[in-house]
């Protein structure tokens, strides 16, 4: 039975099951933290880690898109056909190819979000064929 009173790191509980909902989730909470973790003071559009670490020439590029290639993973483990994995990995490349160019890659980081678009990608997959992990968003 889960501990009411142990704490929660930064207030998240992600499911450790290998069912798709469990999976869904983790994908959802890897996106938002790449991708719209943080709101820019003055500024209304949100970005993440991807985008903070991509400032670090090089070391930032390798470990965001190592971290993307979690939520490429984890689309395998749902069973997500060949052709759709390799798009998944298409879009992370396109992202370190062109977020390790110095100014031009930072710009390009807010803008191209790879792992919202994998996230679009496992969605469809899962609305077709899991259609119990659909969460009606508000």
């Amino acid at each position: 039975m889960d501990n009411p009173d142990r704490p929660r790191p930064l207030g998240l509980e992600l499911p450790t099951g290998t069912d798709p909902v469990s999976i869904r989730k983790r994908i959802e909470a890897m996106e938002h933290l790449l991708e719209r973790s943080l709101v820019v003071p003055g500024a209304r559009f949100p970005i993440g880690l991807d985008t903070i670490v991509g400032f670090v020439p090089v070391v930032g590029d390798i470990i965001t898109a190592a971290l993307a290639g979690y939520i490429v993973w984890e689309a395998k483990n749902l069973g997500l056909p060949r052709w759709k994995l390799w798009r998944m990995v298409g879009n992370i490349a396109i992202d370190s190819t062109v977020g390790s160019v110095p100014l031009i890659g930072d710009a390009f980081d807010v803008v191209y979000r790879s792992n919202t678009k994998n996230l679009r990608i496992v969605k469809k997959h899962l609305d077709k064929h899991h259609p119990h992990t659909q969460v009606i968003e508000g």
